[in-house]
């Protein structure tokens, strides 16, 4: 699976004007499945993202996991982090896993992080959704679990 985590101070999204997740000072999680992922898978990854320690300490050094901060995580689904651009100027998608794979391994992430964790929202599998979110830092953290 590949992820793109952005630590925020908050960050919500909304499918047609209407919010469907928010989360205070957490972090947004992005997340496409591949078509060789399984839900082993997502489980190492959002086993990998609870422990990441990408917060601050008392001296200002990057040491804490959202879970020892109390952060929230905004899980939302986002296929075209399996772009590839190699081949000219118009991205290829077939890296991503297929629509039913896709929806079947976020929705298994869904339901392991909220098993692990007690902030967890999410968007919506397949919506054309708005994302919202003040960055944090920036810290942006690219990650791919096979």
């Amino acid at each position: 699976m590949i992820a793109l985590l952005q630590r925020v101070g908050q960050a919500r999204v909304e499918v047609a004007d209407q919010v469907v997740g928010r989360i205070g000072h957490g972090l947004l999680m992005l997340v496409c499945a591949e078509p060789t992922d399984s839900e082993a898978t997502a489980e190492k990854l959002v086993a990998k993202v609870l422990k990441l320690r990408v917060f601050s300490d008392d001296a200002g050094k990057m040491n804490r996991s959202v879970q020892e901060v109390g952060g929230g995580l905004l899980i939302v689904s986002q296929f075209t982090l399996a772009a590839d651009t190699s081949g000219g100027n118009r991205p290829s998608f077939s890296g991503a896993a297929p629509a039913e794979l896709g929806r079947r391994l976020y929705e298994h992430t869904l339901a392991v992080a909220r098993s692990l964790h007690p902030v967890v929202a999410n968007g919506e599998f397949g919506a054309d959704m708005q994302v919202h979110l003040v960055n944090d830092g920036p810290v942006t953290i690219p990650m791919r679990i096979a």
